[in-house]
C-alpha cells in the first residue's frame, strides 16, 4: 500500500510538472511557428488628424527651416496600411489640409536684412492640398510575433512617393492699383489663372521671367521622417509622427520668381494680386514708370517693376510642407497560424 500511494503521488508530481511546463510555453508563445508567414502579416486602417507648416518663400526668414507656426492649419488622414514582416509595414493614405502663409503677418519689419523686404513685399497666400501617398515604414525594434504579440511600442521612420492637388489663393484688395473698385475686393481668388509672375503675358527678350510658364496643380512630393507607434489594445495602435513633403514646386504659393511690368499683365486684378506694397500705405521710395499698356504705375522702389534684380520670389528654392499626425490604427484580417506545441 505504502508503494502504491507513493507511485500515485510521483505520478501526480509528473503531471503537475507537465502542465506548468506546458502553460508557460503557452504564455511565452509569440507566433514563431513560421519564421516569415502569414502569421506576422496583418492589415490595418487609420484615421488621423494632422497639423501642417509650410516652408517657402512666404517664411518670416530666407532659412530653409523657416515657418509661422501660429498659421499651422489641421487636416485629415484616412490610411490603409499592410505589415509584410518583422519590421516592414506599407502605408497608403489619402490626405487633405490647407497651408497658410503672409508676409505681413509673419516678417519682422525691424529685420533691416530680410524683414523689411518681406513685410514690404506684402504677399499671402492660402492653399488647400490633396495629397495621396503611399510610404515604407521600418520599425527600429523587431516584431517576429503575430499581431497578438506585436511590440508594446517601436519607434519607426519612414519614406515613400506622393501626389498632390493644390490651388494657391489670396484674397483680393478693395481696390486696383488705379483705385478703381474691383469687383472681386475681399473674396479668396485663385491666383494660378492670373498669371502674377508673367505666365499669361507677351514678355520681351531681356525679361528675367522670360520664357515662365504656368505651374501645374498636380505635384509630386517626397514625404520622409519619424515616429512612434504605441500598442493599446489586441487591435488598436496609436501613431504619432512627424514628415516632411520635400516638393518639386515653387509655387506652392504663388512666388518664385521677379516682378514682371505691370502693364505687361492681363487684368487689373492680376496686377493687385501681383503687386500688394502699395496697400501698406508706406510710399517710402516710390517712383512711376510708363507700362507696356500706356499707364503710369507708381511703385515702391525694388517691387512691381520689371527689372533683374527686383526678386518677387527665390526661384532657386522649392517649397516644402511639414505634417504632423496623430493616428490611431484598427487591425483587420488578422491571420495566424495555429501554434503547434510538443
Amino acid at each position: 500500500m505504502i508503494v502504491l500511494f507513493l507511485a500515485v503521488q510521483a505520478e501526480a508530481q509528473i503531471n503537475r510538472s507537465a502542465i506548468k511546463k506546458n502553460n508557460k510555453r503557452i504564455g511565452s508563445f509569440r507566433g514563431k511557428a513560421n519564421t516569415f508567414g502569414k502569421n506576422k502579416s496583418y492589415s490595418a486602417i487609420g484615421f488621423s488628424v494632422n497639423a501642417l507648416n509650410y516652408y517657402g518663400d512666404l517664411a518670416p526668414r530666407p532659412s530653409r527651416v523657416s515657418t509661422d507656426i501660429s498659421f499651422t492649419r489641421p487636416g485629415f488622414g484616412l490610411s490603409f496600411m499592410h505589415r509584410f514582416g518583422p519590421r516592414y509595414t506599407v502605408q497608403a493614405q489619402m490626405m487633405m489640409g490647407t497651408l497658410k502663409g503672409s508676409d505681413a503677418e509673419s516678417a519682422d519689419k525691424n529685420d533691416a536684412n530680410n524683414g523689411v523686404y518681406r513685410y514690404k513685399r506684402n504677399l499671402s497666400f492660402k492653399n488647400p492640398i490633396k495629397e495621396l501617398s503611399v510610404v515604407a515604414i521600418l520599425d527600429l525594434f523587431k516584431n517576429d510575433g503575430n499581431y497578438i504579440a506585436r511590440v508594446k511600442w517601436t519607434p519607426y521612420v519612414f519614406v515613400g512617393i506622393a501626389g498632390f492637388l493644390h490651388q494657391p489663393k489670396a484674397q483680393a484688395p478693395a481696390t486696383g492699383l488705379d483705385g478703381t473698385a474691383l469687383p472681386e475686393a475681399g473674396k479668396w481668388v485663385n491666383l494660378r489663372p492670373l498669371g502674377t509672375e508673367g505666365q499669361y503675358s507677351t514678355l520681351q527678350d531681356g525679361d528675367a521671367n522670360k520664357g515662365i510658364k504656368p505651374y501645374g496643380l498636380f505635384q509630386v512630393a517626397i514625404p520622409f521622417g519619424l515616429g512612434a507607434r504605441l500598442r493599446l489594445t489586441e487591435t488598436l495602435d496609436l501613431w504619432a509622427d512627424i514628415g516632411f513633403r520635400y516638393t518639386f514646386t515653387d509655387y506652392l504659393d504663388d512666388v518664385s520668381k521677379n516682378y514682371v511690368d505691370l502693364g505687361a499683365l492681363q487684368s487689373d486684378l492680376a496686377r493687385a494680386m501681383s503687386y500688394r506694397t502699395n496697400e501698406l500705405g508706406l510710399a517710402t521710395s516710390t517712383h512711376s514708370y510708363v507700362g507696356r499698356d500706356g499707364k503710369t504705375y507708381t511703385v515702391e522702389a525694388g517691387y512691381g517693376e520689371e527689372n533683374q534684380y527686383n526678386n518677387r520670389g527665390s526661384k532657386n528654392d522649392r517649397d516644402i510642407y511639414m505634417v504632423t499626425s496623430i493616428r490611431l490604427t484598427y487591425i483587420i484580417g488578422a491571420t495566424y497560424h495555429k501554434a503547434k506545441f510538443r
